[in-house]
């Protein structure tokens, strides 16, 4: 039972109000929970404890590290090798470009672990190159949003780093582990329907790769995908925890784009180190603003009413799995992914597990929703930057993607009642 109803309308709706006047999720957040707690008469310096405690986490020393390591990774020419090797793989089929891009992310997700990292980097290159070629220029665009989902799927992920932490110590090698399947059947599901649309387009195929240059281009992408080794091997096996793989991946990014392919002079690490640090800013502001809200969510009893009504509402397992999903596809066009995962995760996990979801489970078809979000207006970041690259209007570029939700939603419903394939690494590699 809410203990407060009008502290409650007015926590959330200044913070909706705040959103809709496009002021900042961190600031809305935070600005919403002093309002608040100066209406419930609680000293202000107790929020900004809040905020100071939920930054104030060991753990959470692994994100920088990752967003450093593929920010490196991304400027040191690291894209270009895994397109090349992409297209050795699969680059001759028909519509051979829209496969190299779902399978160059399918690699780069695993070096950067981001979405928008991953259509920065791959739809700089290939966006362009498929113009060239005759695919159209809103294809081109969402055939790259639409794969550089699986960035957030496959590990390493520094959002299931925040998911670990906020749902309370989830294993983080679980989560990596968990991952990791559902982005191969993303990327597969995608593939399929490419290939359709490439037939009946007539998209070209692509050229057959003489041998010594495709020896060159598995050669070359080798130092790039070793990252994923590091972080994935050493944390599932135990050699390292989350944060010093983290910190290892950084160093070895530096070291090999720096020193080993010497693509890029060594004075870019200033601006590499000036991007990274704003995005590792805005992050840990998110971060600690949301711990203020959510601890006065708590405090005023609104997790428990959500999950008492939503209970309430059906008491069927399929039903309310449903529900869950609607409400993170809902959200997720309205709200940046990490601010999501901060505020949801307490109020929506215990509400997963009393119908037999695994935090893993849930948090791998968390993953997953919000990654939509990401590329659906009017807040997707991802599909804005597709947009920008591509030089097309969101509205035309989201009209395109229709049949791209279809298909990502479709792996979601997939993921979510048939638990196994999220499940069935962690299982096999951890144990129960």
């Amino acid at each position: 039972m809410i203990v407060n109803t009008f502290a409650a309308v007015l926590l959330l709706g200044s913070f909706f109000l705040l959103i809709l006047l496009r002021m900042p999720i961190a600031f809305s957040l935070g600005l919403s929970a002093v309002i608040t707690a100066l209406h419930l008469g609680l000293p202000v310096s107790v929020i900004f404890q809040q905020v100071l405690g939920g930054i104030n986490v060991f753990a959470l020393l692994a994100i920088p590290f990752f967003i450093l390591a593929g920010e490196i990774m991304s400027q040191g020419g690291i894209a270009l090798r895994l397109v090349a090797l992409s297209n050795v793989l699969i680059g001759r089929v028909r519509g051979g470009l829209a496969m190299v891009n779902i399978l160059a992310s399918v690699f780069f997700g695993g070096i950067s672990g981001s979405s928008v990292a991953d259509t920065s980097s791959i739809g700089a290159v290939l966006i362009p190159m498929m113009v060239d070629q005759g695919y159209d220029r809103d294809f081109a665009i969402t055939v790259t949003i639409s794969s550089s989902v699986q960035g957030i799927l496959i590990p390493p992920s520094h959002n299931m780093i925040i998911y670990s932490l906020v749902a309370g110590g989830v294993s983080v090698a679980g989560l990596f582990l968990g991952g990791f399947v559902p982005g191969l059947v993303l990327a597969l599901a995608l593939g399929v329907y490419c290939y359709i649309v490439s037939v009946k387009r007539n998209y070209p195929k692509g050229g057959k790769v003489p041998f010594a240059e495709a020896v060159g281009a598995i050669r070359d992408s080798l130092l790039g995908l070793f990252t994923v080794m590091i972080v994935v091997v050493g944390v599932v096996v135990g050699i390292f925890t989350a944060t010093e793989s983290a910190a290892i991946a950084a160093i070895y990014a530096f070291f090999v784009t720096f020193f080993a392919m010497r693509e890029v002079p060594l004075k870019q690490f200033v601006p590499i180190l000036r991007n990274s640090l704003k995005t590792m800013a805005i992050i840990f502001f998110l971060i600690g603003c949301s711990s203020a809200f959510g601890w006065l969510m708590t405090y005023l009893g609104i997790p428990k009413a959500i999950v008492k009504s939503i209970i309430g509402f059906s008491s069927n397992r399929i039903v309310i799995m449903l529900i869950l999903n609607v409400l993170m596809l809902f959200l997720g066009t309205f709200m940046d992914m990490s601010a999501l995962i901060l505020i949801c995760t307490p109020i929506l996990l215990p509400i997963a597990t009393s119908v037999g979801m695994h935090p893993i489970h849930f948090g791998v078809v968390m993953m997953l929703n919000l990654g939509i979000g990401l590329l659906t207006p009017p807040v997707g970041g991802t599909l804005f930057v597709g947009c920008a690259i591509g030089k097309m209007p969101i509205e035309k570029v989201s009209r395109a993607m229709l049949p791209f939700y279809a298909v990502m939603v479709g792996v979601l419903l997939l993921i979510t009642y048939i638990p196994d394939i999220v499940m069935f690494a962690p299982t096999r590699f951890l144990g129960n």
